[in-house]
């Protein structure tokens, strides 16, 4: 008699391959992220994995791919009677929560270029930019400096709720705190004021005041005046 075997293991995929990266991220960031802890957490030699993904750079942008797709990529044109700035800027503000709600989710999209599978998507992006006055360039790169500012602000808020798991930033009301601040920039008075208002807003605050800045940019540009 023949001994008895174990159920055959599922035959490893492209798509396998990214899931276990994506759980490495959630689990411990990218720095935690290997071709050797994926092929561990999938049961198979290293090796096996260079077949589907030939480096990290194109898992990375998988990887990209996949946390936009799940996260939803949010409407690829305004709705009927939207202005464009409107649907731009609640594109950018959906992108901005779904990379601070994964850890160096910012990290991975930064640099990533698409598929051939976004290819359609983008296209009907670029149509409501050109549409709206735009050369098909000015449109790429109206996209691609929403998209660096909203990674960029993203790796910034996890930076800064990392750091204030350690040292959290004093109440806004705290008098003591608010004393020794007061003493120690009595020679500056603008940066006095500007904290006082910064800790009474929330962290994304920030972000919402540069988007701000980019979308009127945009209007003044590009809308005409009556």
């Amino acid at each position: 008699m023949f001994p008895e075997t174990t159920a055959e293991r599922a035959p490893i995929t492209r798509e396998a391959i990214v899931d276990a990266a994506l759980a490495l991220l959630a689990d411990g960031g990218l720095d935690c992220v290997s071709f050797r802890r994926i092929a561990a957490r999938l049961g198979v030699s290293g090796p096996t994995l260079y077949w589907h993904v030939a480096n990290k750079r194109e898992l990375m942008d998988l990887m990209a791919e996949e946390l936009v797709r799940r996260a939803g990529r949010g409407a690829a044109e305004p709705a009927h009677g939207q202005p464009w700035w409107e649907w731009l800027r609640a594109h950018a503000e959906h992108m901005f929560a779904a990379l601070i709600a994964t850890r160096d989710a910012p990290r991975v999209l930064a640099g990533n270029r698409p598929s051939a599978d976004s290819f359609a998507e983008i296209e009907r992006t670029l149509a409501v930019l050109v549409h709206a006055g735009l050369t098909p360039g000015q449109a790429q790169m109206t996209l691609f400096a929403i998209g660096a500012y909203v990674i960029g602000s993203a790796t910034e808020w996890q930076a800064e709720a990392e750091r204030n798991a350690d040292r959290p930033l004093p109440d806004a009301d705290d008098a003591g705190a608010n004393a020794v601040r007061e003493d120690i920039l009595a020679d500056q008075p603008y940066l006095l004021a500007a904290i006082r208002d910064l800790l009474r807003r929330p962290h994304e605050a920030t972000f919402e005041h540069g988007l701000d800045l980019l979308i009127a940019g945009m209007r003044a540009r590009y809308v005409p005046h009556d």
